[in-house]
């Protein structure tokens, strides 16, 4: 059996990262292992006004600092969080490899076509480029909630 030790989840607070971040907390909780929650944020944009540059304000990540802070995550799980700037596809794997992680669990949007090919995918680099297996997370599990009628907070921390 793979020994999972540590999970990384990027998410980008879609529905599908979402989705993602309860498999990982159940995986995460099942075997032990630590979870780390990355979000990457795009750098921020310089604004030009005629001839002059108008800096970005040192705080421009607040709000995804934020949103990644109060992300669920049972008590028994060991988390780290991480908020970084730049590509996504990039930072993801360097996490990956400075923090030894044995799965990543991200959700994908399941793009196809002239939008991913526009757009492309970061998760579609993360699974051809990462140094441990990748689970891609594309919908909910509609058969894991309607059974008890239990939330997906209550089923994870179950």
């Amino acid at each position: 059996m793979l020994p999972i030790r540590t999970i990384l989840h990027p998410t980008d607070f879609s529905e599908h990262s979402a989705y993602a971040l309860w498999l990982a907390c159940a995986l995460a909780r099942d075997h032990g292992a630590r979870l780390v929650l990355v979000h990457v944020a795009a750098p921020p944009t310089a604004v030009y006004g005629g001839d002059i540059l108008i800096p970005v304000p040192p705080d421009s990540h607040d709000e995804e600092r934020q949103r990644l802070d109060q992300l669920q995550v049972p008590d028994t799980v060991p988390t780290e969080r991480h908020l970084m700037e730049g590509d996504a596809a990039t930072r993801i794997l360097d996490v990956a490899e400075k923090t030894g992680s044995d799965l990543v669990v991200m959700g994908t949007h399941g793009r196809t076509g002239l939008a991913r090919l526009l757009m492309g995918s970061v998760a579609e680099q993360i699974v051809r480029k990462a140094p441990c297996p990748v689970l891609t997370v594309k919908t909910p599990f509609p058969a894991a909630f309607p059974a008890t009628g239990a939330s997906r907070e209550e089923t994870v921390n179950a």
